[in-house]
């Protein structure tokens, strides 16, 4: 396994997203295609997932491998970006490494909150794909 480092490209402040709570925003200027942080996953066990389903963490999954059947909380401030359908970013799961990139759609203002699209990730098809709370 590699080392994997802490992002200084990010920190936690409140919102402008209207009931979003917490959100995450770039430290600095932020070019397009840079990995702004890479975060560890804990994969949830299937015969946990159900006794989750009522759970707030159900609000923080990442969903993953082919057909979307494994569930993951990423660490790091992973399960901590909002959604947009306008997002400046993305992300990819390595789930050999057991990690996931965010990375910058476009350039990214520092001060300003970094998101991606909940419906898809890194697919950039179906972009207005209803949640699973309302937006």
């Amino acid at each position: 396994m590699q080392k994997l480092l802490t992002s200084d490209k990010v920190y936690i402040g409140k919102s402008r997203i209207l009931k979003a709570g917490r959100g995450v925003y770039a430290r600095c200027d932020i070019k397009k295609g840079e990995i702004i942080e890479r975060c560890p996953i804990i994969e949830v066990p299937k015969n946990d997932a159900s006794n989750l389903k009522e759970s707030i963490l159900v609000t923080y999954f990442f969903y993953f491998g082919k057909n979307k059947e494994r569930l993951a909380i990423a660490l790091g401030f992973g399960s901590i970006y909002n959604h947009s359908y306008k997002p400046n970013a993305t992300y990819k799961i390595n789930q050999r490494e057991m990690i996931i990139d965010f990375i910058a759609l476009e350039g990214i203002k520092k001060d300003s909150e970094i998101t991606f699209n909940y419906s898809n990730g890194s697919d950039k098809k179906d972009k207005k794909s209803p949640l699973w709370f309302e937006v």
